[in-house]
């Protein structure tokens, strides 16, 4: 092989393992902090989502598909906040070192109503930095339907049409299908609802939830 040959072989060579080590998926974690939801319950969410990106399993998905990492606390009209920058999961310590910081976040709002429709919206406008990921996912966890705002359906509507998609984690309890309603009106085609009954279950859930949205097959 000649010269020119080799270059371009080496270089064939990098564009492949840089295209395999590309971001495969942008998941952003979005956190209800609405009013029906006491300290406690706060905490269960939290943690519950620290541990879940902890698991030996999980971690080693996100840093094998160099999964993009963002939290957003969300809750009424105008009431969703980033509080957690996009981060690369590019090598174990980032895993440990973002669900660290996720386990630390302090609680926006403590009195607020329940937008949904808004908060996805909100939610939809945060990917420009991680457009060079493969897929761009919102994961909203919560424990109530929308009692104001933006109507959800006309938001997952646009949303889809951006080739964004929806998953939702539900937190039912008595009383409530929080779950109905997310898989009628919230979540986008091919998408999934997730269901923890009571706070109780949510560490098992968002477990069960990101395994799943992480091993997606491709389409």
């Amino acid at each position: 092989m000649n010269r020119l040959g080799l270059i371009f072989t080496t270089f064939a060579g990098l564009v492949a393992a840089s295209a395999a080590k590309a971001c495969k998926i942008a998941l952003l974690l979005m956190i209800d902090v609405s009013s029906s939801i006491d300290p406690g319950e706060y905490r269960f969410q939290i943690d519950g989502m620290a541990d879940a990106l902890r698991d030996p399993v999980i971690a080693e998905i996100l840093v094998r598909d160099q999964v993009a990492l963002s939290v957003v606390q969300w809750s009424g009209i105008g009431e969703a906040e980033v509080s957690l920058e996009w981060q690369r999961m590019l090598t174990p310590a980032a895993v440990v070192s973002f669900a660290n910081r996720a386990r630390a976040i302090p609680r926006r709002w403590q009195r607020s109503r329940t937008a949904v429709g808004d908060a996805i919206a909100f939610g939809a406008e945060q990917f420009g930095p991680v457009s060079d990921c493969t897929r761009r996912v919102m994961d909203v966890s919560g424990d109530g339907a929308s009692n104001v705002g933006f109507d959800t359906a006309t938001m997952r509507r646009e949303i889809q049409a951006m080739g964004i998609e929806i998953n939702g984690l539900a937190i039912d309890r008595i009383g409530r299908s929080v779950t109905e309603f997310y898989r009628r009106f919230m979540i986008t085609q091919g998408g999934f609802v997730m269901t923890a009954t009571g706070y109780s279950d949510y560490p098992r859930a968002i477990s069960a939830k990101l395994f799943r949205e992480l091993v997606k097959p491709a389409s």
